[in-house]
């Protein structure tokens, strides 16, 4: 039954379908969960975030000292609280992954944004740009990146976001594409409104939506490429952070 015709507004019946699905909850309690642990970070972590290598003393190069009430988790190789260490990646994480994310989406947004609007030869050479980016692996753009910036976690945003910028190009640009072809469009041109008004003013706001999705499901993806490029030593060199 429709939302409008229950007498519910459409958030209200989204919302009511939302609850009654497990696989929601579940996910939605996992979310909330791991945000919490990363803005409590300094809360709930046992130790601080400048105590590693506080332990250093107590490792070996042949043995690690086992889980013990002062250390739930046990120590790193390099001395560490490893419940500490995963706290405070946590946060670390989830910051790289916003802003990664955020640095792609504004980057697909400009070229995406040019070549809907302007299409022709602007198009032609922006599409080319963008297949090229789309041939080289995500992980291998990223950790080329990483490489010739630093191991800092600015590069580690721009190494994720450069990767991602091809992805919400090319979808920006195809929605951009099929709402030039509504009505409304050929409406706002007959009245004789510029380019300018028709693209900003009511194409753009309209071609938002599939990019608004895509950046929830990348942001996902990039905190594992987060993982994936601090596994590969391209991460951080603190090693209380991812």
């Amino acid at each position: 039954v429709d939302a409008q015709e229950t007498g519910t507004s459409l958030w209200a019946g989204a919302f009511k379908r939302l609850v009654r699905n497990p696989s929601a909850i579940v996910g939605g309690v996992i979310v909330i969960a791991f945000v919490l642990v990363a803005a409590l970070a300094p809360l709930l972590a046992p130790y601080g975030a400048d105590s590693a290598a506080r332990w250093a003393n107590q490792v070996t190069p042949s043995t690690l000292p086992p889980a013990s009430p002062e250390h739930p988790l046990g120590l790193d190789p390099f001395g560490s609280d490893l419940l500490t260490q995963l706290i405070f990646g946590a946060r670390q994480s989830l910051i790289i992954g916003i802003v990664s994310t955020l640095l792609g989406l504004a980057g697909g947004a400009v070229l995406g944004l040019l070549a809907g609007a302007f299409g022709g030869w602007v198009d032609t050479v922006v599409m080319r740009l963008v297949d090229i980016l789309l041939s080289i692996p995500s992980l291998l753009l990223a950790v080329s990146v990483a490489a010739v910036i630093g191991r800092r976690p600015e590069a580690l945003m721009i190494a994720i976001a450069a990767a991602q910028i091809p992805i919400f190009a090319r979808l920006l640009r195809g929605s951009m594409l099929k709402q030039r072809e509504q009505d409304y469009v050929l409406a706002a041109t007959s009245l004789g409104l510029r380019r300018r008004t028709i693209v900003m003013g009511h194409i753009l706001p309209n071609s938002l939506g599939p990019v608004i999705v895509q950046a929830t499901l990348i942001l996902a993806t990039a905190i594992i490429e987060v993982a994936a490029l601090s596994y590969l030593g391209m991460g951080s060199p603190d090693p209380t952070v991812a």
